[in-house]
């Protein structure tokens, strides 16, 4: 049985990720911060497997993540951890590098000197193209990373190519672009308009206020991708894929896929603010996956539309509830 030491385990990818490697036999690790509030909403349904484990740690102890290594000898590495929302990076920009730059830092050291042997996996992300006008962006595409969040994802993205090079470790990045499920948080664009659609639907609420609909994302689904994750760890030769569907559309567009699914008028309901817009927008991610695919088999499963309406009608489940 092979062992993987996940971290964001909390997370909508860590949750996903955990379900995938337990389904393939693995023994799951799950790293988790202590928090004086209960977190674990998205894998306590895993927590009767005695396959999963978890354990308190921080990216921000060295020596926690060097004793944690030590005890557990993992076989894989997947580090997911992130203070991830772009526009909260503007308002804490030093927690966020200290997290997500730093943090991988103290994790690679870990990883180098207790168990070399092991694979490592990278989350790195689409937000490190920034506003390079060049699309659909590849693996070679410049980094011009446009808000502290993407960043801090360039420094760990190029220290994993760094340590890969000097200490020959199997080290693999993935640079994945927007991913959404009915497990994102509340607060990220795609979940907002979803769950807000579903409590206008049952009268729960009237209004949802929006920033910019004209920025342009390539989204998927989030349990498409952590397949791309775990199918990077299987490889002989470490390196870096770009996990995208290759399909760009506005805020807009998700917007009025949802509130047409709905059976809602867009002009009714929603209404712009001034204060919702980024310091700094990216006006336009595209992937091209097409590495990812012919090296390692790996398509999208989940289309636009489809994603849309999953969210919707996962949380028209979850307003339901509410309204009781």
């Amino acid at each position: 049985m092979k062992t993987a030491f996940v971290t964001g385990i909390t997370g909508q990818d860590g949750s996903y990720l955990a379900e995938l490697l337990l389904f393939k036999g693995y023994k799951v690790v799950a790293m988790k911060r202590r928090t004086s509030l209960i977190s674990t909403d998205r894998v306590n349904h895993l927590m009767e497997n005695e396959n999963f484990h978890m354990v308190y740690g921080n990216l921000n102890d060295s020596g926690c993540l060097h004793r944690l290594l030590l005890e557990h000898k993992p076989d894989e590495i997947y580090n997911l951890a992130a203070q991830s929302h772009v526009r909260v990076s503007f308002e804490t920009p030093e927690e966020t590098t200290e997290f997500v730059a730093m943090g991988t830092l103290r994790l690679l050291e870990a990883f180098r000197n207790t168990c070399p042997e092991a694979r490592f996996y990278q989350a790195s992300s689409s937000e490190m193209f920034g506003d390079n006008p060049e699309n659909p962006q590849n693996e070679t595409t410049r980094l011009t990373p446009a808000s502290p969040y993407a960043c801090a994802k360039v420094y760990a993205h190029n220290l994993c190519r760094n340590y890969r090079e000097s200490y020959g470790l199997h080290i693999s990045s993935g640079i994945l672009f927007n991913h959404e499920s009915p497990r994102r948080g509340e607060t990220f664009v795609t979940r907002k308009i979803t769950l807000a659609a579903a409590r206008i639907k049952l009268g729960l609420q009237d209004k949802l206020y929006l920033g910019n609909l004209d920025a342009k994302r390539d989204w998927g689904f989030a349990g498409d991708y952590v397949e791309a994750m775990w199918l990077m760890l299987q490889q002989d030769t470490p390196d870096d894929y770009v996990i995208a569907t290759g399909e760009t559309h506005s805020v807009k567009e998700f917007l009025d896929a949802v509130f047409e699914h709905a059976g809602l008028d867009v002009n009714e309901h929603v209404e712009i603010s001034e204060r919702l817009f980024r310091p700094h927008e990216v006006p336009l991610l595209l992937g091209d996956p097409s590495k990812a695919e012919q090296a390692m088999g790996w398509k999208p499963k989940v289309k636009f539309s489809g994603l849309a309406k999953m969210m919707y009608e996962s949380d028209l489940e979850l307003a339901g509830k509410e309204s009781v």
